[in-house]
């Protein structure tokens, strides 16, 4: 059993599963992972919106969500998008092989905080892996909440993760899943146009509602306006910022916007809060 009284020594992991949620140069991969230490396994606590540090020894380590809720079991899982270095290396790993996690770090959402209430969430491509564990968390607690709405859009259905799952929520009481890309294209049976104008055209209402968006900045700053015209209050809404973290635990000074520390003060953030951080839409 190793020691993990210092917060920079890792966790060994093997990834049971791995798969490509999308295709194409910037793919993105999942990656389904057992903590090999077992009473690391059975005291690993995280909450939806935290994240973990994954490395590979040799080539480096990089910050990414848990895109997996702990309701779903004893496990892990992180959805990497191919980008640099470290991305590229993940995404040539196969079942069984080793990486390390270390963490969890950051706040959640406030999932308790919100029982009782609708949950709304807002996606963007890659900005789905963050909102998933709501997703799943709300789920597997369906008779806490007032139900689930789910929006959830990128440029064509190729770039749509988690696609398989989205069926499962049409059939569900309490949940309603909107899928929309940006161009219009055969057999595509959902709604073609942007996020912040189908959020526009379905007309939530904000009474008792708590809205949640995730995905690249130009669709969170569109998403954000049109939730204000809504009706939505600044408490109502929140987001996660994803600013290069190196350390995880706020020493290095890498991830700041303005005054706050992303890896210890976010990711989860209300508009509250960040609408007085100009740096945090940059």
């Amino acid at each position: 059993m190793t020691d993990h009284s210092n917060p920079y020594l890792p966790y060994i992991a093997t990834v049971d599963d791995t798969w490509l949620e999308t295709v194409g140069d910037r793919c993105v991969r999942s990656f389904k992972v057992t903590l090999d230490d077992n009473s690391a396994r059975e005291s690993w606590s995280h909450q939806p919106g935290q994240c973990a540090m994954v490395g590979l020894l040799g080539v480096g380590e990089s910050m990414f969500c848990i895109s997996c809720s702990p309701t779903e079991g004893k496990f892990l899982r992180f959805s990497v998008m191919r980008a640099g270095k470290v991305t590229q290396a993940l995404h040539q790993l196969e079942a069984g092989d080793k990486l390390t996690v270390r963490g969890p770090y950051g706040n959640s959402f406030p999932m308790e905080e919100w029982k009782g209430k609708k949950i709304l969430t807002i996606g963007g491509g890659i900005g789905q892996a963050p909102l998933r564990p709501i997703v799943e968390y709300v789920k597997a607690n369906i008779s806490d909440y007032a139900g689930l709405t789910m929006i959830y859009g990128a440029r064509t259905s190729n770039d749509l993760c988690f696609k398989g799952e989205f069926e499962e929520m049409s059939r569900c009481d309490d949940l309603s899943c909107h899928l929309t890309i940006d161009v219009e294209e055969e057999g595509w049976q959902h709604n073609v146009g942007f996020v912040p104008q189908r959020l526009l055209d379905l007309n939530p209402s904000p009474e008792n509602t708590i809205a949640i968006t995730c995905g690249p900045p130009i669709m969170i700053r569109f998403v954000l306006e049109n939730l204000k015209k809504l009706g939505f209050a600044d408490e109502q809404i929140y987001t996660t910022l994803e600013n290069r973290m190196k350390c995880g635990f706020g020493k290095c000074g890498r991830c700041n916007a303005g005054h706050l520390y992303v890896c210890k003060d976010g990711p989860v953030f209300t508009y509250a809060v960040l609408k007085n951080v100009p740096e945090a839409f940059a």
